[in-house]
């Protein structure tokens, strides 16, 4: 599903290398966790993968599907099915949320030669998805995440993944600032979106929310690089002792 081969990656102002070599292979069906201290890189390569500005790929590859994300624009690699969960979703003052889930949704149908939605099916498939992550109708209404609580945005943010359906969602530290009641209804939205041909990418830096999303696969990244993988017990170690020791030990 997705493949990152050899991914370096710098900051286009000031020429700072982030990315040193990210080397990684996510199947579809399969849920794969990224852990590492701050500065590892884990948000930059969430960024690069989903096309946003300000950063240069310097060498390696990273393809969705076969088809080469590198070279699509965002909203192309959007309608290939990539899907990013912003750690701070932004507000969007004088857009309704309505709106811009009917545009979003209607766009990549329209991209992918599907007919479009009508407003009737639009709202009955957005009701339903609401309801499941508790979202209440007021929040429909508003301007997207306006006035919203730090929960409110990360359902939202998971309202328009089960609405997008992606084939691969990059989670960036959904789990930061949620209450455990709001990591639990997040966590069970995106549960619910598991499927053989969908595959999830969760970074996060801690075990907590794994409790809920059993990851198949758990990754450490630290300056810029993948350097070690494991099964869930891995994040157990992390949250045990920390980092140390798995970084003395790969050196």
């Amino acid at each position: 599903m997705l493949e990152i081969k050899n991914l370096h990656a710098e900051l286009e102002e000031g020429g700072k290398k982030i990315l040193k070599g990210v080397d990684l292979t996510v199947p579809a069906g399969q849920v794969h966790a990224i852990m590492g201290p701050n500065g590892s890189g884990k948000s930059t390569l969430a960024y690069v993968l989903s096309g946003r500005d300000g950063y240069e790929v310097t060498e390696g590859s990273a393809s969705l599907e076969g088809e080469d994300l590198l070279e699509q624009e965002p909203e192309e690699r959007a309608a290939a099915g990539l899907f990013l969960a912003f750690q701070y979703p932004v507000e969007i003052p004088g857009v309704g949320n309505l709106t811009f889930l009917r545009t979003a949704v209607n766009a990549q149908r329209k991209a992918r030669g599907e007919e479009e939605l009508s407003s009737g099916d639009f709202l009955k498939l957005v009701r339903e998805k609401a309801k499941s992550l508790k979202i209440d109708a007021d929040m429909l209404k508003r301007p997207v995440n306006v006035g919203f609580s730090g929960g409110e945005k990360k359902r939202n943010e998971i309202l328009q993944m089960a609405m997008l359906e992606p084939r691969m969602a990059i989670l960036d530290e959904t789990d930061s600032g949620l209450d455990v009641d709001a990591m639990r209804l997040v966590s069970e939205g995106v549960n619910a979106l598991r499927a053989p041909d969908r595959a999830f990418l969760v970074i996060t830096h801690y075990q907590r929310l794994l409790d809920h999303i059993k990851p198949d696969v758990v990754h450490i990244m630290a300056e810029g690089r993948i350097v070690k993988s494991g099964g869930p017990e891995l994040a157990l170690e992390v949250e045990r002792n920390g980092y140390g020791d798995l970084l003395a030990e790969v050196g």
